[in-house]
């Protein structure tokens, strides 16, 4: 008989929706055959079987489960016989602690009780993050409580929520007919803590527009022969990409992230570029691996298949972590002229490149009609100046205003 437990996947990822199951309760199915469908934070992940025999579930579709707990057991019918059909994991987990050791680990109350040693900053990022700081164990000198520690605490999903304003229960009863409360998916509340990871870092945005007329001509000219020979879907974004890089290698400190108890910078000497992309349960960040030494044709058509795996839900956990920069392409969508992109946590800053407008532009000493390409620059103002992102932005226009310094191929 074998168990089957939700297990550190790591990534900071703690529980699990159970998405689908693909076979019943009592079905016979064979080792490697996928049995359930599993949503984390990042990816929805198909569970195989580890063994032969009759799948008795654990964990009902439409659950959430955590870091140890029983999803299925798998077995023959005599070995499943002492397990009640439908009770939950949790219970049968629980009624598996022997009485002493639940007695043993029920005075928890002495962590709250000791004294809490944190600077005003830490508390305020406490505050900011719903994190109960008295929960939170510090590994600074004398146990004093650091600025990474309460990160951790918060993404490990220990969060102790502070009181917030409410919708009034008497307008909610008044409105009962017109209101639906809705659950969110696991998804959408990992996007959530990671928008309030985000909002803690001190930023700025620097803006630009940029003559994307050459670049707009280049891939009406090319999409087709592209697409014929090579069956690949040629985009402005790979042009981006490879303008975004060259910019990166220029002003290296935006390709980084920041420790702040060592007040260090993280500079990355490879480039991992991730992407905002739209999935059906919420935005999720793809990531294509050392495109620096990728081809502007390779690159097409690596975020045409990554694309592709998060709308169909099959994107894997490695697909999605290890970005060393994130590019947003508003401009995809069809909207935005500029934004302010929420920064991808850790990293220092994020691009974000919206619709490209035909617009007035000087050539020449002469104004014409030209394809003009707004980019913005959100980054963290503890690692970069303005004048750095002024850089970076005027690299990245050098970059797709003469395109002969970028590789097709």
């Amino acid at each position: 008989m074998k168990e089957i437990k939700f297990v550190d996947v790591g990534e900071g990822i703690t529980e699990g929706h159970i998405q689908k199951w693909l076979v019943k309760d009592g079905d016979k199915v064979s080792e490697d055959q996928s049995i359930v469908q599993v949503e984390t934070d990042k990816a929805v992940v198909n569970v195989p079987a580890p063994i032969d025999g009759i799948v008795k579930i654990a964990a009902a579709e439409g659950s959430t489960v955590h870091v140890g707990d029983l999803v299925a057991t798998i077995g023959t019918a005599a070995e499943l016989a002492g397990i009640a059909k439908g009770q939950p994991a949790q219970q049968r987990q629980a009624a598996a602690v022997p009485p002493a050791k639940a007695q043993a680990a029920a005075p928890v109350s002495a962590k709250k009780e000791r004294e809490t040693l944190a600077t005003p900053s830490v508390r305020k990022l406490a505050h900011e993050l719903n994190v109960d700081i008295s929960q939170v164990i510090g590994t600074g000198p004398n146990g004093r409580i650091v600025e990474n520690d309460v990160r951790s605490f918060a993404s490990k999903g220990t969060v102790q929520q502070r009181p917030v304003v409410k919708f009034s229960e008497a307008l909610e009863a008044q409105h009962k007919e017109d209101i639906e409360r809705i659950p969110m998916s696991t998804t959408r509340k990992a996007i959530a803590k990671n928008m309030e990871l985000s909002w803690t870092i001190p930023r700025a945005v620097s803006m630009e527009l940029v003559d994307a007329t050459d670049l707009f001509n280049r891939v009406q000219k090319e999409k087709e022969t592209v697409m014929k020979e090579q069956n690949v879907k040629l985009t402005f974004l790979p042009f981006i990409i490879k303008a975004t890089i060259e910019a990166l290698k220029e002003n290296p400190n935006f390709n980084a992230s920041y420790d702040h108890e060592k007040l260090e910078i993280i500079r990355k000497n490879y480039y991992n570029i991730g992407l905002a992309a739209e999935a059906p349960d919420g935005l999720k960040v793809i990531v294509v691996k050392d495109a620096d030494k990728k081809s502007i044709i390779e690159i097409a058509k690596e975020v045409a298949e990554l694309g592709e795996r998060v709308r169909n839900q099959t994107i894997t956990i490695e697909e999605m972590r290890d970005s060393t920069f994130t590019i947003t392409n508003i401009g995809s969508l069809g909207g935005g002229f500029l934004s302010v992109p929420m920064i991808n946590y850790p990293e220092v800053a994020i691009l974000g490149v919206h619709l490209i407008k035909d617009m007035p532009v000087v050539k020449n000493g002469k104004v014409a009609v030209g394809k003009v390409l707004p980019i913005s620059i959100s980054f963290d103002h503890r690692v970069v100046d303005g004048a750095e992102a002024v850089h970076f932005t005027n690299a990245v226009k050098k970059y797709l205003e003469d395109l002969d310094y970028l590789e097709m191929s």
